[in-house]
């Protein structure tokens, strides 16, 4: 009767290779998969030369400098057209005479109002205004009046000393003296009172004083100063006692002051 084999032969016998050689069959799908390609992609080879983040990270760095020294040789060659043209004969020869360049004048700069913008900012009520007052517009100094005729009959006695300017003219909005009269302008003439220089002929000294002018704005039928038609856009100078007329108007505008009224 044959000996039966001791446990630890069992034991060296079930660990033989054989009993765990692998077929084919016996791989898996995934097995198969992957013993197909080669050795390096196999998920279970091991990488010969494993780097770590900082080894790879260097050598990033390694090939980002080359690309940036090799970048300005190529934009230079770029720039220059591409490889050096050579020309015949010497170098003063071939040097093309430079004109002198003619100093060109900069225009200065304009802050001053025009156009639209100018006419919106001299618009009072939203009407807009053909005078502007002067710089050298004041307030007189003395009581100012305009006495109002109609034949040989007084009709009207006007204060004009509470205002620089006073505007004559049918456009009741922007008017100070309303001039009904058919034949009178929307805003027909201006009386300004002016700061001027004064020669006194006694000593020879000059004053500023503020006296009254008129001035006409282009006016259809025109301003009339003692019977005559006086030019447009252009100051003139009033007197005491001066008589004004505007249009057609029969409408006579005596002018007197306070202190002459008195004698009279």
């Amino acid at each position: 009767m044959p000996r039966s084999p001791s446990p630890s032969a069992r034991r060296r016998n079930s660990r033989s290779p054989d009993r765990y050689r692998r077929s084919s069959d016996n791989y898996p799908r995934r097995d198969r998969q992957y013993n197909s390609r080669s050795r390096s992609r196999s998920p279970y080879a091991r990488s010969p030369r494993s780097r770590s983040p900082q080894r790879r990270n260097a050598s990033r760095s390694r090939s980002r400098s080359r690309e940036r020294q090799r970048r300005p040789a190529q934009n230079k060659n770029r720039s220059s057209g591409g490889p050096k043209k050579y020309e015949w004969g010497k170098p003063e020869d071939n040097k093309v005479e430079e004109e002198p360049e003619v100093p060109v004048k900069k225009a200065e700069a304009n802050f001053g109002l025009s156009g639209k913008l100018a006419a919106e900012t001299n618009t009072y009520k939203g009407v807009e205004l053909k005078y502007v007052e002067p710089a050298e517009a004041r307030e007189p100094t003395k009581k100012w009046r305009l006495y109002v005729f109609k034949g040989d009959k007084q009709i009207d006695v006007l204060h004009i000393h509470r205002k620089s300017a006073y505007l004559f003219g049918r456009d009741r909005v922007v008017a100070d003296i309303p001039v009904d009269h058919p034949s009178c302008s929307k805003q027909h003439a201006v009386l300004q009172f002016r700061s001027v220089n004064e020669k006194n002929e006694t000593n020879g000294q000059v004053r500023r004083v503020v006296k009254p002018f008129i001035i006409d704005l282009e006016s259809t039928n025109g301003t009339h100063l003692n019977g005559d038609r006086i030019p447009d856009t252009r100051y003139i100078e009033l007197k005491l006692s001066d008589v004004l007329k505007f249009g057609d108007s029969t409408r006579e505008y005596v002018l007197l002051h306070e202190e002459a009224s008195k004698t009279l």
